[in-house]
């Protein structure tokens, strides 16, 4: 009788754990779908981004939605490399983008940038962002390879929007489109 209460006992354990690890590999493939980790490589963000800095990225964000002006996101770099970039969208399709002594201007009106990016004094455009594109800008403008070397960033390149911070500690939290470092469009000038 002893024995029986082992086997039934063993056989309850052996399904706990089976179901134990069904759901942990559900929940991982599930979360793989949903958000994927990313750590900034350079200073192309800085101020608002540091140079190994860890980011979650939702994968999700632009399956219902569009891309802002704003906008942190992570992409497949634009010369077929493995790499993926990280950079902020500037620029929506069908706009056109006009830089001069650092300020942005879309279709004619300058725009307010409250992430505060390092302004060089170089001149751009003016350029028409394609169809299916974006034009996106390193927040440290005169260190950063973006829209201004290669063009328009093709929709089909986004991974997703930059969400968390998580590392380094003192920079946890959410990322703005708002405003300066971790924590959503910027406006034009009225």
């Amino acid at each position: 009788m002893a024995e029986g209460r082992r086997s039934v006992r063993f056989g309850a354990i052996l399904r706990d754990v089976f179901e134990a690890v069904l759901l942990a590999a559900v929940l991982f493939f599930v979360l793989q779908l949903v958000v994927q980790n990313t750590i900034v490589d350079g200073p192309s963000m800085e101020p608002n981004f540091v140079d190994q800095q860890w980011l979650l990225v939702n994968k999700l964000a632009y399956r219902t939605g569009d891309p802002q002006r704003g906008d942190v996101i992570v992409f497949d770099a634009p010369d077929g490399s493995a790499r993926e970039f990280i950079k902020r969208v500037i620029a929506l399709p069908g706009e056109t983008v006009t830089i001069r002594d650092g300020r942005v201007a879309i279709d004619g009106q300058e725009i307010v940038e409250p992430w505060l990016p390092r302004h060089d004094g170089s001149a751009f455009g003016p350029y028409r962002v394609p169809d299916e594109q974006l034009f996106v800008l390193g927040d440290n403008r005169p260190n950063s390879n973006d829209s201004r070397s290669w063009g328009g960033l093709d929709r089909t390149q986004v991974i997703g929007k930059a969400w968390v911070s998580i590392w380094p500690l003192e920079g946890i939290g959410l990322v703005s489109s708002e405003g300066p470092g971790p924590m959503a469009p910027s406006a034009l000038v009225q």
